[in-house]
């Protein structure tokens, strides 16, 4: 079969990225084997492109979010048949999606409805999960009336902000003027553009000085600090981004940080969390099956184009979700 590979840790980056003929993978008897019509590409598939990962086989196949049909199943596999529609977020650590055919673990896997083609399946997973989890898994929504979204033009942010809009929540958003098309599409009820406003003062204006209740911060690092004086008081600060400051004040406004992390959830080995993420994928296709959410998808590309796309992705150069079609390789 036909795939996307890193040959080898010396061999990394987008320039080395080869389409190759590789061995089929076959199913453990937990697992499915899927044959692959569509990947969400996301900025995680070109920074592990960049640096690797310590427990990859080489030659690694690359792509972590896909919707497919199921192809073969494990012996101890009841959930699903052949033929079925699916999708799934992958686990990093082990031979990805960007492939004709590949195989991952039933427990993590969702039925794909009949109603969502495999672009809009492949394209609603990892940065809609992201949000998804901020909101629904990890914040108190308790007395919550006002949400910042920083980044709000990025995947995560358009996911995030389109949640929030449903829950009927006064929204903020920061944004470059490049995507600020995309959050005026949505209807923020505040944008910022970080790139000229202080967005301390403007959060502040926005809420007639009181804060925000929760910060979805994407940005991570010095970002998570500066959030903390455009709270309110017993605040959440979500931290999706990298990095944290060597200093974050909580105590004066009884403040609460809380991390968020989609991709530790195969490494934490529990078997509730990585069900979980087939449990949140099918709640996230409903929503975009009710109208409340959007899959934003901004360019389909075919699948010899994979390295252009991910390199505009890198550059930031796109505006919506690229997705790679594979069928009919």
């Amino acid at each position: 079969m036909r795939a996307w590979i890193v040959p080898n840790p010396q061999q990394l980056g987008l320039e080395n990225l080869k389409l190759v003929d590789v061995a089929m993978p076959y199913p453990e008897d937990d697992e499915i084997q899927v044959k692959v019509h569509a990947v969400g590409l996301n900025p995680v598939d070109y920074k592990v492109i960049d640096s690797g990962v310590a427990t990859w086989q080489s030659p690694h196949v690359i792509g972590i979010d896909v919707a497919g049909e199921v192809n073969r199943v494990g012996k101890a596999v009841t959930a699903f048949k052949v033929g079925d529609r699916v999708f799934y977020h992958g686990d990093l650590r082990r031979n990805g999606s960007l492939a004709q055919y590949t195989t991952t673990l039933a427990a993590s896997v969702a039925h794909l409805p009949q109603a969502l083609s495999y672009e809009q399946g492949a394209a609603i997973l990892c940065a809609n999960l992201t949000a998804y989890q901020a909101l629904y898994r990890k914040v108190n929504m308790t007395n919550v009336h006002s949400v910042l979204i920083h980044a709000g033009g990025g995947a995560v942010g358009l996911a995030a902000l389109q949640l929030v809009k449903a829950l009927g929540l006064q929204t903020i958003a920061t944004t470059s003027a490049r995507k600020r098309v995309l959050v005026e599409k949505i209807g923020a009820d505040t944008i910022i553009d970080y790139h000229q406003e202080d967005v301390t003062a403007a959060v502040l204006e926005a809420t007639d000085g009181r804060g925000v209740d929760v910060s979805l911060n994407t940005v991570g690092g010095d970002e998570l600090a500066a959030d903390t004086a455009r709270m309110a008081y017993n605040g959440q600060i979500v931290a999706i981004g990298d990095g944290y400051p060597e200093h974050v004040e909580l105590d004066e406004r009884a403040l609460g940080l809380i991390r968020s992390g989609l991709g530790g959830v195969y490494r934490s080995n529990d078997d509730y969390q990585i069900h979980d993420l087939a449990v949140m994928a099918a709640a996230v296709a409903q929503l975009v099956i009710d109208g409340q959410l959007d899959p934003m998808i901004g360019d389909v590309v075919p699948f010899d184009q994979t390295v252009v796309a991910l390199t505009a992705l890198k550059n930031g150069e796109t505006t919506g979700k690229t997705v790679v079609q594979i069928i009919g390789e």
